[in-house]
């Protein structure tokens, strides 16, 4: 598994390593959005925006640490069981490796198209191996935007992984995502409070069907 260093504070990592063991919804208004199999999923409103950020925590049965790692950081393979993936590559810009990813939306909608770095890395905290992935928007001159696309500037997501003691694997994501456009925020919210949790389970599937699986 490929490791990549800099381009996010200790600081960061640390943060999404805490919340793992102690979920900090406190001193803001955090909701509960729905909890079901074994994932609970808050939601916070962004004012600038009217969208919501969301926190997920909970447990993928079958899904040790290092393969949900492997299989999240795995982009060719997320082709074949992501449906939603047009495009999706890595590529170095001055010194940086980006990721492209195009995401296909339905008719009438525009596709939206995102360019992010993406790290991971694996901590020793207390004796807890834990495995943490960041990824924030950013841009490359050389990647303008397509015609027919619309290009998403405000995207970040934290993802924690650590043993549930069994064989499974105990999850915390933070994520942020607004697509642009002109979608209304209300239709944006709603997809939103379906999509997270059906990624993770698509996830936790794929795991079971991981070609590099040991």
């Amino acid at each position: 598994m490929e490791l990549a260093g800099g381009g996010f504070s200790e600081e960061q990592f640390r943060e999404a390593c805490a919340e793992l063991q102690q979920p900090a919804l406190a001193g803001a208004d955090w909701q509960l959005l729905v909890e079901t199999l074994g994932i609970s999923i808050y939601r916070l409103l962004d004012q600038k925006t009217g969208l919501y950020e969301y926190k997920v925590f909970g447990v993928l049965e079958e899904c040790s640490p290092a393969l949900l790692a492997d299989v999240y950081m795995d982009l060719d393979y997320r082709k074949r069981w992501d449906e939603y993936v047009e495009e999706l590559y890595e590529q170095e810009y001055n010194g940086q490796t980006v990721i492209y990813w195009e995401v296909k939306y339905p008719f009438p909608m525009s596709n939206r198209d995102y360019i992010y770095i993406r790290q991971l890395r694996e901590l020793d905290v207390a004796g807890r191996k834990i495995y943490v992935v960041l990824a924030e928007s950013t841009s490359v001159p050389q990647l303008r935007e397509r015609r027919g696309v619309v290009r998403v500037k405000q995207y970040k997501q934290s993802l924690a992984i650590e043993s549930d003691g069994k064989k499974g694997s105990k999850v915390f994501m933070h994520y942020f995502d607004n697509p642009g456009g002109q979608i209304p925020t209300w239709i944006v919210n709603l997809v939103a409070q379906s999509g997270v949790p059906n990624f993770l389970k698509d996830m936790a599937k794929a795991c079971q069907n991981y070609p590099k699986k040991t």
